[in-house]
């Protein structure tokens, strides 16, 4: 049976307690197991520009949210009806603005459930079943993912990923592991904040996959050597032209891939239709103390200054492949299976 690690289990995601959401803080994972605690969609926004989730996790958290607004407008928590509900989705969408698989399903959400604006207990009942329905749909697309990834694995592969690429990368290891193949993962750190070696790596362990940290600068070197069979990463957005958008760092890798004739899959459950390629993309540039700083440790002087975009835009010529929904598709057949 395929378990999924702690941190991607719904209920360390994120859950509602009383008048409360609580977010998995996975900043302080895995040496801590703790959570936000938000009292407000205010909070729940800072927590999200915050990195307290990171890649699938605003999804969750952001659905969550509208369910948690709803309960509280029908105890009189808070009011507003409707518009108070589009607008706690328009704060968490501009909290994440690369996120937009996020965005999208908050715009799917409110459009599913305007018909039932005008009475408070007919909202809440419509959005928690919304939001029931996309999660479990999602979980199902989750496993559909993780079992086309599998195929693409081979007895004693060496995989090199980028960041944390959650649900359908490790499913896609986890259902190789039960087809009987072994493989191995060569996980980066991922600097400033080390989702590699802090989430990637202990989650990988937990499942019973074999893993080895390397520093972000030494995918080349272990392409080179030979030593890698597939890089694999997830999409936190995908272009119609099969331009990927990932954590900063994807992009040398995919560079050095593509120079050793190594393949480099992503994995996309939702490409953007209002992003035709790169130029379309908005670049979240995040503050320079989050690289002059690792863990809450200074790396350099507080006098000297920093750049950190948060992304790679990743040319859609570099990317072999690309497991979706829809199947594994080449970069230039994305338009044509999501019109």
């Amino acid at each position: 049976m395929i378990t999924l690690p702690y941190l991607l289990q719904h209920e360390n995601i994120c859950r509602l307690e009383g008048k409360h959401l609580l977010i998995g803080d996975r900043r302080a994972f895995p040496f801590e197991k703790r959570f936000e605690v938000c009292s407000s969609v205010d909070q729940v926004a800072e927590s999200l520009r915050a990195m307290v989730t990171q890649g699938g996790g605003p999804l969750e958290v952001a659905l969550q949210t509208m369910v948690w607004v709803t309960r509280l407008m029908q105890s009189g928590e808070l009011r507003g009806g409707f518009a108070a509900l589009a607008d706690a989705a328009k704060q968490l969408m501009a909290a994440r603005p690369t996120n937009t698989t996020m965005q999208r399903a908050l715009q799917s959400l409110l459009a599913a459930v305007k018909d039932s604006a005008s009475d408070l207990e007919a909202l809440d009942h419509a959005v928690q079943t919304q939001v029931d329905l996309m999660l479990e749909g999602y979980d199902r697309l989750y496993h559909q993912m993780g079992r086309m990834g599998s195929t693409l694995l081979k007895q004693d592969s060496v995989v090199l990923t980028t960041c944390f690429a959650e649900h359908t990368f490790l499913l896609s290891l986890a259902y190789a592991k039960e087809s009987g193949k072994h493989v191995r993962v060569l996980a980066n750190e991922t600097r400033p904040y080390l989702q590699g070696s802090r989430l990637t790596a202990p989650s990988l362990k937990e499942m019973g996959i074999e893993v080895q940290v390397i520093t972000d600068g030494m995918g080349a070197s272990f392409l080179h050597a030979g030593k890698v069979d597939m890089y694999m990463t997830a999409v936190d957005l995908l272009c119609m032209d099969g331009t990927v958008v990932n954590k900063v760092g994807t992009l040398s890798n995919a560079i050095a891939a593509r120079y050793y004739n190594v393949p480099y899959y992503a994995f996309s459950i939702s490409p953007d239709p209002t992003k035709q390629g790169g130029a379309d993309v908005t670049m979240e540039m995040r503050s320079p103390s989050e690289v002059t700083r690792c863990m809450g440790s200074p790396t350099t002087l507080d006098s000297i200054g920093a750049l950190y975009p948060a992304f790679d835009i990743i040319p859609s010529e570099l990317v072999t492949a690309l497991v979706t929904p829809k199947g594994i598709l080449e970069p230039e057949h994305v338009k044509r299976n999501f019109p």
